[in-house]
Parts: structure tokens; C-alpha cells; sequence
């Protein structure tokens, strides 16, 4: 046997030794069907695993496709979830006179809010992109489908219900607290007890009030949707 042919066979079995030592494909698949209905499905609510070193090896190119749903659920944790209880922690008041007294923070608040559904979007469009771009066997697909729409769809769509829900209680604070400024002269505060000499303003912060207290049940509603995605109630 020549040397090139010696060489060329030594490359060969060393090739075939290599390719020997990974998982197979269908050992592959097994893996991540298991990972993702232990890890994920047969949990209730939001869980998002991170991957260990060893799983990731176990599963070789399926942990790329695992990454669309892990870099989603990052986004919204550093860019969606974060911001939004922020804006709400700020625009929250315990009386009538703060209304007044923190106008600044409550239009900071809404102006937060403003940019959150525009985000999401953005986010949930690439996470879809990214899918759609995927050629998984029918096995790994149903499983997939089914950890996507738990990780990604359901609670990306629970978001996007309390976001303009909250903004509108934002500005019904904020058209409050401006017609309350513009009337200084008609109303007095006494701790948390408010005074209005003139009837036609008191008619006027009653109707906001009302209005107000009808969509602050409306955001503990969508709220309530929200903790029942993530917890899985």
C-alpha cells in the first residue's frame, strides 16, 4: 500500500472514530423531547432551564433551537418585565394629593409603558422568525410547539394584554392630577381627606375617580391573567 493510500485511510478512520464518539441524531432528539417535557411541560407555569454544560453536549444543534425560546425569555425579563414594574411602582399613589405631587414620576411611568409593546413586538418577531426557519423532525416539532407556545406565546400574549391596560390607568392618573393643579383654588387636602368648595369641580374629580377606580380593576384583571400564565393557575 503507497503512502498517500495509507494516509488517506488513516484520515478516514479517524473521521469514522470521531464521528462515533457523539450522540446520533436520534439519541439527539430523544434527549431534547425528554429535557423539554420534564424541564418544562410537566412543571406548571413559566420554567425556563438554562442549559448545563452536559445537556448541552446531550443535545447537540437541538440546544441552538432551545436558545430561541432561552434569548426571548431574557429579553423580557431585562427589557419587558423589569421596566414594567418599575413604571408601576412609580406611578402607584396612596392618596388624592399625590396625584398632584408626582406628576413628574407618573408621566415618566407612561412614557415607559409607551415603549414596552413596541418592544415586545419586536422581540416576539424575531423569536417567530427564528422558528419558523427551523426543519425539525415531526417528533421534536410537537414537543417544541407545544414548550414555544408555554415559554414564548402565551405569556408574550399576557403581557401585551396588561401593557395598555396599565397605560390607560396612567393617563387617567395623569388627566387627574392636571385638572386638580388647574383647580388649586377649589380644592384643600387634610391628610388624606380632600375638600372642594365649588360642586361643578367636585361633580368633575368624582367622575375621574370613578373612571379611574373602573380601569384599575381592569389592570388587576389582566394582571391576574399574567401571574396565572406564569404560575400555571
Amino acid at each position: 500500500m503507497s503512502a498517500r493510500k495509507s494516509t488517506l485511510f488513516a484520515i478516514a478512520a479517524a473521521v469514522l472514530l470521531l464521528a462515533g464518539c457523539g450522540r446520533s441524531d436520534a439519541e439527539q432528539r430523544q434527549a431534547f423531547i425528554a429535557f423539554m417535557q420534564t424541564r418544562v411541560l410537566d412543571k406548571p407555569g413559566i420554567h425556563v432551564p438554562r442549559l448545563t454544560d452536559e445537556e448541552r453536549e446531550s443535545l447537540g444543534d437541538y440546544a441552538d433551537d432551545f436558545a430561541i425560546i432561552t434569548d426571548f425569555n431574557k429579553m423580557m425579563d431585562e427589557s419587558i418585565s423589569s421596566k414594567l414594574s418599575s413604571a408601576m411602582n412609580a406611578g402607584s399613589i396612596s392618596s388624592v394629593e399625590d396625584v398632584v405631587n408626582h406628576r413628574p414620576q407618573i408621566r415618566a411611568a407612561a412614557a415607559t409603558l409607551a415603549t414596552l409593546n413596541s418592544a415586545l413586538d419586536t422581540n416576539l418577531a424575531k423569536a417567530n422568525e427564528a422558528r419558523a426557519k427551523l426543519d425539525q423532525p415531526e417528533d421534536v416539532k410537537a414537543v417544541f410547539d407545544q414548550t414555544y407556545d408555554r415559554l414564548v406565546t402565551k405569556p408574550a400574549g399576557a403581557f401585551k394584554e396588561v401593557v395598555p391596560v396599565a397605560t390607560n390607568v396612567l393617563d387617567q392618573v395623569l388627566d387627574l392630577a392636571n385638572y386638580l393643579d388647574a383647580h388649586r383654588s377649589a380644592v384643600t387636602f387634610s391628610g388624606s381627606l380632600m375638600n372642594v368648595t365649588d360642586p361643578a369641580v367636585r361633580s368633575a374629580i368624582q367622575g375621574k375617580l370613578e373612571a379611574l377606580q373602573g380601569s384599575q380593576q381592569a389592570l388587576q384583571s389582566a394582571q391576574s391573567k399574567l401571574q396565572s400564565v406564569i404560575n400555571g393557575s
